[in-house]
């Protein structure tokens, strides 16, 4: 018996030592660093400055939202609004269109697929390099194009006016987000009963009706579920923004993490803290407001 729970104990803190790295390195890498960001958030953290580091409560938020000549942090809000708004519903309208062609196997479907799905294979700061120099203003492809079919009738610098650089990234951001979609609900589609359709067309239903009673019904979870990541995703892809314009012309291509991406490099890591923490705010908030309106939860009742 002596032996037995002698046994028993060995093999528990065999258990016990094998887990534990799992306990403490996420301790290390993710929650303290999280706390202390967050700790960090309150206070003023300027490494340009260590000899003045101290509590100041909402000094920062007061910061960011005071209506001070040169505060730019409410076109930043409305930046980020269009950038995952318009980037959302191109990059899920296109990208279903996509998955629909992608349905049912044709002639060359492999490489048309590897054409669409390239993209989503490449870094985000590779693609925002590629795209930067595709609007260059004197020797981009993009005025090129426009200028030999007469749309434009001079060369439009498209990163440096402030008219156009927000609009110029976003364009970046729907050609690169289309392929997640694309994948994702390809795959759903693909798993819906083609008897379902065969029954329909027995019942008279024309395209348009499966494609609203039988398809859209059948992949609504993907759908919900996909429109969810990619809103976070976008929100935290400021990568795009930072290779091509790093928030110019005067913030006006800014968005919150590409905002707090610049704080960071400025060493102001207190402000930097404080946009993470809105951030986190924002996407929780919205998350269960999504989960709410969506009835995300009873999809399988």
């Amino acid at each position: 018996m002596k032996t037995k729970q002698k046994f028993a104990d060995s093999r528990n803190r065999f258990i016990f030592f094998m887990l534990l790295p799992a306990l403490i390195l996420p301790l290390i890498f993710t929650y303290y660093p999280m706390i202390k960001g967050s700790l960090m958030a309150f206070q003023s953290y300027n490494l340009m400055n260590v000899t003045n580091i101290k509590w100041i409560g909402l000094g920062n938020f007061q910061k960011l939202f005071a209506n001070t000549p040169g505060n730019i942090f409410y076109t930043i809000l409305k930046n980020t609004a269009i950038w995952v708004i318009v980037s959302l519903f191109f990059q899920f309208t296109i990208g279903f269109a996509l998955a629909l062609l992608l349905r049912k196997k044709f002639r060359g479907s492999s490489v048309y697929q590897g054409l669409i799905f390239f993209p989503w294979a490449v870094s985000g700061f590779l693609i925002g390099i590629m795209w930067r120099w595709m609007f260059n203003g004197t020797s981009g492809v993009i005025n090129d194009i426009l200028l030999w079919i007469g749309i434009i009738h001079s060369p439009i610098a498209w990163l440096a006016s402030k008219d156009t650089a927000l609009l110029s990234v976003i364009i970046a951001n729907i050609w690169y987000g289309i392929p997640f979609f694309t994948i994702m609900i390809t795959a759903a589609l693909r798993g819906v009963p083609q008897e379902l359709y065969e029954a329909a067309e027995v019942d008279g239903a024309n395209a348009v009706g499966k494609f609203f009673n039988i398809t859209i019904p059948s992949i609504k979870s993907v759908i919900l579920l996909t429109i969810l990541m990619r809103v976070i995703w976008i929100f935290n892809f400021p990568d795009l923004i930072y290779s091509m314009t790093q928030g110019g012309p005067g913030g006006s291509s800014h968005i919150i993490t590409s905002f707090m991406m610049q704080k960071v490099q400025s060493l102001d890591y207190g402000l930097a803290s404080a946009l993470g923490l809105l951030v986190i705010l924002f996407l929780t908030v919205f998350t269960i407001i999504y989960f709410s309106v969506t009835k995300f939860g009873r999809l399988e009742e």
